[in-house]
């Protein structure tokens, strides 16, 4: 399904780590052998995000070969002063195309005032023309991540001729306490679950009201935070002031 505030870019990396939380038990990380929907929406709010606005990731492209490597690392030991060290598995040589689009957050009704489309997808698109406005992380902070606007589809992926491939329970994303559609959710954090499968080298997201019942889970409470006048620049302000690039 197409939708009217699409973006369509590229992203690259050396590294990225796409964290399966079963392997944070004993202070070591695994990625994921694909992005989740959580981080390729982060890439988003790193572009361009505004509290007016919700983005949607549709699809991500598989562009080159999924390799693992580990890596020694030294985390920071809160609690002693001795050494510790703790080995990480990333992915390396990453490229990804995503296709995304935006609807109006209408659990912020005192921003309706900022629900100007023409300038919010615009602006988005700009941003990303630009390398969006504040720096791009695959996953997690040590991994530097480049976007650039792209046609989805266009180039060679290798694994375009893969017909199928399951990659198994995955996390899919959280659902903030004022991004709810459904009413037993809203004012709490809930982690969404699913299981992704490749079709020639894209993966299409389910929307996360469309992830099952029991693939939800309600972590904690969660208050919203207020936007509105005084901590608040509107769609108009930003790009004809210019209140930032």
């Amino acid at each position: 399904m197409d939708y009217r505030n699409t973006v369509e870019f590229s992203v690259k990396g050396d590294y990225a780590l796409f964290s399966d939380p079963v392997t944070r038990v004993g202070g070591e990380k695994s990625t994921y052998h694909i992005p989740t929907y959580e981080a390729l929406k982060g890439i988003l709010h790193s572009a361009y995000w505004k509290p007016t606005l919700i983005w949607y990731i549709d699809k991500v492209r598989i562009m080159n070969l999924i390799q693992t490597a580990t890596r020694n690392v030294r985390p920071i030991d809160y609690n002693s002063s001795a050494n510790d060290l703790s080995i990480y598995t990333y992915l390396w040589d990453v490229h990804y195309q995503v296709k995304a689009h935006f609807d109006w957050n209408f659990n912020r009704p005192e921003l309706e005032h900022d629900r100007n489309e023409h300038k919010h997808h615009n602006v988005a698109k700009r941003m990303i023309a630009r390398g969006g406005r504040r720096d791009i992380f695959l996953g997690t902070r040590e991994c530097q991540g480049y976007v650039e606007p792209c046609n989805f589809g266009d180039g060679t992926s290798v694994y375009d001729e893969t017909l199928e491939v399951d990659f198994g329970y995955m996390f899919h994303g959280f659902t903030y306490a004022d991004e709810a559609v459904r009413e037993e959710e809203k004012c709490k954090l809930t982690a969404r679950f699913f299981w992704p499968v490749m079709k020639n080298g894209v993966v299409s997201f389910p929307m996360p009201e469309e992830c099952d019942e029991q693939n939800r889970r309600i972590i904690r409470d969660s208050s919203i935070k207020a936007f509105g006048e005084g901590n608040f620049i509107g769609a108009d302000e930003f790009s004809e002031g210019g209140a930032g690039l």
